[in-house]
């Protein structure tokens, strides 16, 4: 039993799927890739058991027999290749040779039967997306995702399908990131479904430039989303995802418009100084003029003036910086809208003239 694959071909599918591989696995078998023959000639699949992805190659030669290798070994073997190199893999017994040119490998190979994959699952509903606004929709969102919350329904994105729209958000409880595209294609009903946080990353890189569109199929516990040379699986997160329409505030009647790249600038000078643990600065607005404040445990402090488009009553808030540069970087137009009721109320912030995203962040206590 041989395989014969172009080290070309190989490399790139190859490392688009090991990104899911730990280091560290409690199963050795997570550890390896699969390789066995597809309806497309050779295919390559990894899982941590929440994500399954498989990979095409091109023009490889595969025989019925399914092997498994160590997945990033495999990998650092294939980059130290030179290119155009032609592998050959030869499995005897617990071992596969790996051959090409001059160079001669064995790795050890665990049973391709142990290798756990993902029964193919039936979505109920399917969907097709053009994969540019489908990426640009993850990452307007995707970095308020929370990180290990116990409150598992934040720690993923959801995915929501109305009949004339796609819409992405994502929160951790402090702040809340909404953005949507049109979408004609999405049926009668609203569908929503909440991705865990390791899918939608992997979903977002395999999602290239050079693919037209995408196929989602969601099922009542998984997503699949089929690329022309890539399938993801991904669990989905069994639970209520909190009503975010009620999160939005709608009363704020204090409205600035400053430029996104000056005030990025401001808030990078003034967080230098700012709490390392609590990253807050204060936002003190009056007409025509932000101040933007940042003191630490130090004493040693730091006071930012940018002009902004505003009058009215002056206004003081708190918020955390790290929150307002993310959402300040999602956006693409050159100024932004902040929209504020008091220094208790949330901040709404959007491009100027855009609707297609906004982001809210609570107030801090500084």
């Amino acid at each position: 039993m041989k395989y014969i694959i172009n080290r070309e071909n190989i490399l790139k599918p190859l490392q688009q799927i090991t990104s899911i591989v730990e280091r560290r696995q409690t199963m050795p078998i997570l550890s390896h890739v699969l390789f066995n023959k597809g309806t497309g000639g050779l295919q390559l699949t990894t899982t941590d058991l929440e994500v399954e992805i498989v990979a095409q190659v091109k023009d490889a030669v595969a025989p019925d027999e399914e092997i498994t290798l160590p997945a990033r070994k495999f990998l650092d073997i294939c980059k130290s290749l030179s290119a155009e190199k032609e592998l050959e893999l030869e499995t005897s017994e617990n071992k596969t040779t790996l051959r090409s040119g001059k160079n001669r490998f064995s790795l050890a190979a665990l049973l391709a039967a142990e290798f756990p994959v993902f029964e193919d699952q039936e979505g109920t509903r399917s969907f097709t997306f053009e994969t540019a606004a489908l990426k640009k929709l993850i990452e307007r969102t995707a970095f308020s995702m929370a990180q290990q919350d116990v409150r598992y329904y934040l720690n993923g994105l959801l995915i929501e399908i109305t009949p004339e729209k796609i819409r992405a958000v994502a929160t951790d409880g402090h702040r809340l990131a909404v953005a949507e595209a049109d979408h004609k294609g999405g049926g009668e009903e609203t569908v929503q479904a909440i991705i865990p946080r390791k899918g939608v990353l992997e979903l977002a890189r395999l999602l290239g430039e050079d693919e037209e569109s995408a196929e989602i199929a969601l099922s009542k516990n998984h997503l699949v989303a089929s690329l022309s040379d890539y399938k993801l699986t991904s669990k989905l997160i069994d639970g209520k995802f909190p009503d975010y329409e009620k999160v939005i505030p709608t009363d704020g009647d204090k409205k600035i418009i400053v430029s996104v790249a000056s005030l990025k600038e401001a808030l990078q000078r003034a967080a230098i100084l700012s709490n390392e643990k609590y990253r807050g600065v204060l936002f003190h607005c009056e007409d025509g003029k932000i101040k933007i404040q940042a003191q630490n445990p130090e004493k040693e402090d730091a006071e930012v003036e940018l002009e902004a488009d505003y009058s009215g009553e002056a206004v003081e808030v708190g918020f955390n910086v790290t929150y307002l540069l993310e959402a300040l970087d999602a956006i693409e137009e050159k100024s932004a809208e902040i929209t504020l009721k008091n220094s208790n109320s949330s901040a709404v912030i959007t491009g100027q003239g855009a609707e297609g995203s906004k982001y809210v962040i609570m107030p801090m206590r500084l």
